[in-house]
């Protein structure tokens, strides 16, 4: 209608008029929207502790349901303020409340609520273990208590490095075991979308209770042979991560570059010259151009070599 004449009503949206009510700034507020959307952006501001968080909620992801999971990852330092039918003179009603509270309350849709917390406690959340660049490796849950079964941490924090990963969207984590790969990687980069995979059952309890221990919301937890693996749904990745293979690294690296995008990258820690021939097999194999490999020793474990290439336009495979 391009002879249409527009009028226009400005007025505050729901946010906003939840923070007049409160008498609460709003210019420092992030606004996440959870109306129809998964939790990544929430859990996102959590992990990067924003103080002040905007919420539009819809009824799977309710007040209560967000107030339960902050609560179970650690994020206990927010106060929850909910507006219900905002606007409707006859039913408006604002509630500011516990977080603990709030998983005990049903509310009136629609709502919307606002997060925020003290500056001192925001200090302390940002001091915490889970906030700090390096998780010490004791900390972790281990597989049957087994100290070996993990990336030791200066080896995970080179891992990282060499996956590129403030450059990437998509990290596929392929043997997590503990997870220690896939909960560095989620709170030193926030913004990823991460997907984890572990063959042993006994993986979806440690990685469940380490997330929640580091406050690692939101990493995608698929039990089962990653060769067997329902992948067709998952976002590509632009980054894998491949931490455990059985013998069979060829035919993983294969699936991997039937779906890895272009330009993303495939590592590996070597820990014997077993695993550095598969690799190499697989590389001659697969056409793919190997990056100068890094080799460190640390205290008294054997020396591990991090092994990474790059796909190409001249790689090639099959799944």
């Amino acid at each position: 209608m391009p002879h249409a004449e527009i009028l226009l009503y400005p007025t505050f949206n729901s946010l906003q008029t939840l923070a007049h009510r409160l008498l609460l700034p709003y210019h420092d507020m992030r606004v996440v929207s959870l109306t129809g959307r998964p939790w990544s952006e929430f859990d996102r501001a959590l992990i990067e502790r924003v103080s002040k968080i905007g919420v539009l909620t819809d009824r799977e992801h309710s007040p209560q349901a967000i107030a339960r999971r902050m609560l179970a990852y650690g994020y206990s330092q927010y106060i929850m303020s909910v507006g219900e039918h905002l606007g409707n003179p006859d039913q408006e009603k604002i509630t500011t409340l516990s977080l603990l509270e709030a998983t005990e309350v049903e509310f009136a849709q629609p709502n919307c609520l606002i997060l925020h917390a003290k500056p001192d406690d925001m200090k302390l959340a940002r001091n915490s273990h889970s906030a700090r660049f390096g998780i010490p490796d004791d900390q972790f849950a281990l597989l049957h208590g087994r100290e070996k079964m993990i990336t030791k941490m200066p080896i995970r924090l080179l891992t990282l490095q060499a996956l590129d990963l403030p450059r990437r969207q998509v990290l596929w984590d392929i043997g997590f075991c503990t997870g220690s790969i896939s909960i560095e990687a989620r709170l030193q980069f926030p913004h990823l979308h991460i997907e984890a995979f572990e063959i042993r059952p006994e993986g979806r309890e440690l990685m469940h209770v380490n997330s929640q221990r580091f406050g690692a919301p939101g990493i995608g937890v698929h039990i089962g042979d990653f060769l067997d693996a329902d992948i067709s749904e998952l976002p590509r990745p632009d980054a894998v991560f491949i931490g455990g293979h059985g013998g069979r690294l060829k035919a993983i690296i294969g699936r991997v570059l039937t779906i890895l995008s272009e330009g993303g990258c495939i590592v590996m820690n070597s820990v014997s010259a077993q695993s550095r021939q598969l690799w190499q097999v697989a590389c001659d194999d697969f056409g793919l151009q190997q990056e100068a490999p890094m080799r460190i020793a640390l205290n008294d474990y054997n020396p591990i070599t991090i092994l990474k290439v790059v796909k190409h336009e001249n790689s090639h495979h099959t799944d």
